[in-house]
């Protein structure tokens, strides 16, 4: 029995290795993250009626307020009311990033990503029921979404850290930025649902890919390749293998709690933190906030272009993988160093995004400048996995989780204050001449992420991400001397 289950594996991995398919659900699992994240703001624009109105329904028995449609599945909320809903998923997000990659770390990032999608994609099944039943009820559940997925993306580096060799490491967080194209593919989907079915649709079919995408994940997914009951002898002997190099092969372990006082006077980790900061404000702004620039200023409506909009989210993929695989290749040929190599990217990933914000600050009056030089900013920025991204795993691998999670809690706080920066200059004047002040404050920002990372990054492995031991205590890590000996202790196992 046990030679005819060894036979089956290896026929499988034939033909997808239980890494590949990790990728493979990685990816789609970003993907899908971004679609539960982003569909909202698509469908709120069918949702909500153009000109507000005041026939908004009280109950009279209670206190409560309670939103109902006007005519035709429209509600009458104010432009208050709406950014309340679409900023309630931001006060969930924050408040998980943390404690959800610690938990990755503890109970593993398995339960971690995949429970977070399953909630988020069932509580947004339930959307469109909690519209119409009250607005504060929406609010609730969009603020519970953003809880749910919070705690996914730091998830992900202590898998990485159990799963992917350090020196392919960089492709594996390519994986991350998938979510780019899932805001690109989510885009004309919804539209298109939103035509056919109403905006209803929307959440009921993105809920429902990220169940069925929940359930694939709790079936084919494993918190490292010991827990695995379908990898190879030898594809977890070569995982394992390499990864224990990294640990002296077992001459250090893992430290039961986080080193909070180390970790929090580490210049590398704050380095991370402050370049992802960076990073991510001048991400959203140029995201979120310069379609408004496009439309007031210029006069052209790039959500109108379905190519247009979705090209700077294909070309920041684009670049992730690319400069993730070359940083990985530049590794391993032993060229150049791990700290010089993510420097290089770091800087390449912050530099050129903040020259292509001056040169818009002073050319920038064209339609077709502006979208170029948008562009070309998110694509370049898409290196940022072959440098301070992967970073986080050089330096810390048992604690990626933990540092990740403090550094897209500053990212996340700080797309809040990018917003907040551009209604504040363009309050009473929205003009190319007021847009210069955001221009040059990206162009500062991208400047000071490079420079942090520069100063202060390393690739170097950090004394507090391990203490010594005299004797392998994880046995999860412990590296498999061959293919037969794990069979036969398996067999006296069973």
């Amino acid at each position: 029995m046990a030679g005819t289950a060894t036979n089956s594996r290896r026929r499988w991995s034939n033909i997808l290795t239980c890494r590949q398919v990790l990728n493979i659900m990685v990816i789609t699992g970003f993907m899908f993250n971004y679609m539960l994240r982003v569909n909202l703001t698509i469908a709120i624009v069918e949702m909500v009626q153009s000109v507000a109105t005041n026939s908004s329904a009280t109950n009279s028995t209670n206190s409560t307020t309670a939103i109902v449609p006007v005519h035709n599945h429209h509600f009458n909320w104010t432009a208050s009311q709406k950014n309340e809903v679409l900023g309630s998923f931001f006060w969930g997000y924050i408040l998980t990033e943390i404690p959800g990659g610690r938990m990755a770390e503890m109970v593993g990032a398995k339960r971690i990503f995949g429970g977070g999608m399953l909630l988020a994609s069932i509580l947004t099944v339930l959307t469109p029921g909690s519209c119409y039943w009250n607005f504060y009820v929406a609010v609730a559940i969009r603020a519970l979404v953003g809880f749910c997925l919070g705690a996914t993306w730091p998830a992900i580096p202590p898998m990485a850290a159990k799963w992917i060799p350090p020196m392919e490491r960089s492709k594996f967080m390519a994986n991350m930025m998938a979510s780019a194209l899932g805001a690109a593919l989510t885009l004309p989907v919804c539209g298109l649902l939103i035509n056919i079915s109403g905006w209803e649709s929307v959440f009921y079919v993105t809920g429902a890919v990220g169940i069925i995408w929940s359930i694939l994940w709790f079936v084919l997914v494993f918190d490292s390749p010991a827990q695995h009951p379908r990898i190879t002898p030898e594809e977890r002997m070569d995982i394992e293998n390499k990864i224990a190099e990294m640990d002296n092969n077992g001459k250090t372990m893992k430290p039961d709690n986080v080193p909070w006082r180390q970790l929090l006077t580490s210049m590398p980790v704050w380095a991370i933190i402050i370049t992802h900061g960076c990073s991510v404000f001048g991400y959203f702004t140029v995201v979120n906030q310069l379609p408004t620039y496009m439309k007031d200023v210029l006069k052209f409506d790039i959500k109108k272009n379905g190519l247009l909009s979705s090209l700077p989210y294909f070309g920041k993929y684009l670049m992730a993988v690319i400069a993730s695989y070359v940083a990985d290749k530049i590794r391993k040929s032993g060229k150049l160093s791990t700290t010089t190599t993510r420097k290089v990217f770091t800087t390449f990933a912050c530099s050129l995004p903040a020259l292509m914000m001056a040169i818009q600050a002073i050319w920038g009056k064209t339609a077709a400048l502006s979208v170029t030089v948008f562009t070309c900013a998110l694509f370049f920025n898409g290196a940022v996995t072959a440098g301070y991204l992967s970073n986080v795993l050089d330096i810390a691998p048992n604690f990626s989780g933990t540092i990740f999670g403090m550094a897209n809690t500053l990212s996340s706080i700080s797309g809040w204050v990018s917003t907040k920066i551009v209604a504040l200059i363009t309050e009473t004047e929205s003009s190319f001449y007021t847009w210069r002040y955001i221009f040059w404050i990206l162009v500062g920002t991208y400047g000071l992420g490079a420079i942090f990372f520069l100063v202060f990054g390393t690739g170097k492995l950090q004394k507090f991400n391990s203490i010594p031991c005299n004797s392998i205590h994880d046995k999860e890590m412990q590296p498999l001397k061959s293919p037969i000996e794990i069979e036969k202790e398996k067999e006296a196992m069973a």
